[in-house]
């Protein structure tokens, strides 16, 4: 069975992106002294670690930047080149630098490190090889980057986790510095074109939830809802923390009914693209490019063919909270093998979080499967 990511007529060859990542990660791995690279890698078939995630600051595995020569950052930051395009990489890069502007609007209240744009990990799973399978990622506070290649093919760069904190900053003047502009911009631009019946199917809930509603788990998991705070940095669930969580859901005036809308289910819920009309669907397809092309143009390709070829008439768009600025809010994209969840309600709605999930191939759990498989 040919793979999402063999390559496509016309898309460029996506196996030379597995290539670049491998010379990389090997560039970078060879510049580590023993102890660092016993810090940086782990053995690929290490699931829990290597399907582990997180989006918020707290401890981690692997080898932060604040440990490397400057030499090796910067061999560090190849790495995540390869898995970037160009405004991909720029994207990142001033995700990476608001830690300091955050530093600032705390009143460098963190103790330790504080908000540290050295706190960026890098951890290898596997030899990198144009042969079996490895992976790499590259994760700190509101950036986390996941791939797995597969015999020199990329099968999975999810889950793709961006996020903005600030998400608005100003530069003087009007200018405004916000690094996931597009993705909002372009969601509260498809809202505003509905019809009123069409917003009514759309808007699943008034209240938008505190975070996104899968949070960091390690798969897309059905019937979902926020999990607290403490467990998205790595706290067990408890009931005590699971009491703490619903009562700010009712504190937020989150109900039941609200609760049940907002739950992830396997049925998309929202408004079908094949429900809107040509210029709807035109923002649509914007905005899911927004998020696909922070890939490298051959990888983009690959996977809006592959959505293309599954439909995009059956992605749904599901919206939740305020419709104007500076208001909380968050939607959600689902369709086959196609999940992007993105909500901006914390911290006086200047807070972004936004992610891209395979609900069925994230860190490549079906095609690894499929691979074992065809090896035994």
């Amino acid at each position: 069975m040919a793979s999402r990511h063999d390559p496509a007529p016309g898309h460029g060859n996506a196996t030379l992106v597995a290539r670049r990542m491998g010379e990389a990660a090997a560039n970078f791995l060879a510049a580590l002294t023993p102890a660092q690279r016993a810090r940086a890698t782990f053995p690929f078939r290490h699931d829990e670690e290597r399907t582990r995630w997180f989006y918020t600051p707290t401890h981690r595995n692997g080898l932060p930047l604040a440990e490397m020569e400057r030499h090796q950052q910067r061999l560090a930051h190849q790495l995540v080149a390869t898995g970037l395009s160009r405004a991909g990489y720029v994207t990142a890069s001033t995700i990476i630098g608001l830690e300091t502007t955050l530093d600032y609007l705390e009143r460098w209240r963190r103790p330790g490190r504080g908000r540290d744009p050295l706190l960026y990990y890098v951890s290898v799973f596997g030899e990198p090889s144009d042969r079996g399978a490895w992976g790499w990622r590259f994760e700190g506070h509101h950036v986390s980057l996941n791939y797995t290649i597969v015999d020199g093919r990329l099968i999975s760069p999810t889950p793709t986790f961006f996020g903005a904190n600030p998400a608005e900053a100003p530069l003087g003047g009007a200018a405004m510095l916000r690094p996931l502009a597009a993705v909002e911009d372009l969601a509260r631009e498809l809202i505003h074109l509905l019809t009123e019946e069409q917003r009514l199917a759309a808007v699943i809930s008034p209240v938008a939830p505190p975070d996104i509603v899968l949070g960091n788990r390690p798969r897309v998991v059905d019937g979902a809802l926020p999990l607290p705070t403490p467990v998205l940095s790595g706290a067990p669930l408890t009931p005590a923390l699971q009491e703490a969580a619903e009562r700010e859901w009712r504190e937020m005036g989150l109900t039941p009914r609200d609760l049940d809308a907002l739950r992830f289910t396997s049925t998309p819920r929202g408004l079908a693209a094949g429900r809107m009309t040509a210029d709807q669907r035109e923002v649509l397809t914007a905005l899911i490019h927004a998020y696909i092309g922070r890939l490298p143009e051959e990888i983009a390709a690959v996977e809006l063919a592959e959505l293309r070829r599954l439909g995009i008439e059956r992605i749904h768009f599901a919206w939740a909270g305020d419709i104007a600025p500076r208001r909380p809010h968050y939607y959600r994209l689902h369709g086959p093998r196609f999940v992007v969840e993105y909500d901006k309600t914390q911290d006086d709605a200047n807070h972004i979080h936004s992610v891209w999930r395979d609900p069925e191939n994230d860190f490549g759990a079906d095609l690894l499967a499929r691979h074992y498989a065809a090896a035994h």
